[in-house]
């Protein structure tokens, strides 16, 4: 079969998830800016969510994300710190069938322009579940455009290249940068 990319814009189902113990839908800064953002860019908000920091509520409300056919993308802010309520690397991880490692990396790197050294304290992770997508970022609401603005944007643009995420989802074509899941 031959794998090739599309010159056309894919809208992709995303959902969105604060993991926060104190953030309400009126204080989520985080999660309306990339709600805002995914929209802007003509992709479809799926779900939204705020959880308490607690790794078995995050587990659960991304598995059920992560089994719905429709869920193409879910990203996570907040609880990627060091503090100990900071679970959500923990609780995701083992979702993965694959690590984004570069996810983090780069992230890392371009925090680093803008807080120095502080972005070691970022545990900022993305993987691959069941054909889903999941971006794990800050909590801050610049971590969140940076990682939206950065990396994320033209990773969810099927006309990127050299190579996207698109084409690897769920209900989408196979990508000539990988097998589809």
């Amino acid at each position: 079969m031959s794998k090739t990319f599309t010159d056309d814009f894919v809208a992709l189902n995303i959902a969105v998830l604060t993991v926060s113990d104190s953030r309400t839908e009126a204080t989520d800064t985080s999660g309306h800016l990339l709600i805002e953002k995914l929209t802007a860019a003509g992709h479809v908000l799926s779900a939204k969510a705020i959880v308490a920091d607690d790794k078995y509520q995050l587990r659960a409300v991304v598995s059920q994300w992560v089994a719905d056919t429709s869920t193409q993308v879910v990203l996570v802010t907040g609880g990627t710190g060091f503090t100990e309520r900071d679970n959500t690397p923990d609780a995701l991880e083992p979702l993965f069938d694959q690590t984004i490692t570069g996810f983090g990396e780069l992230f890392r790197q371009i925090s680093f322009d803008q807080i120095g050294t502080s972005t070691l304290q970022s545990r900022a992770v993305a993987g691959l579940a069941n054909s889903t997508l999941i971006f794990c970022m800050p909590g801050s609401t610049n971590a969140c455009g940076t990682a939206w603005d950065d990396i994320i944007a033209s990773q969810l643009d099927a006309r990127f290249r050299p190579c996207n995420f698109v084409l690897r989802l769920k209900n989408t074509a196979d990508n000539p940068c990988g097998t589809r899941g």
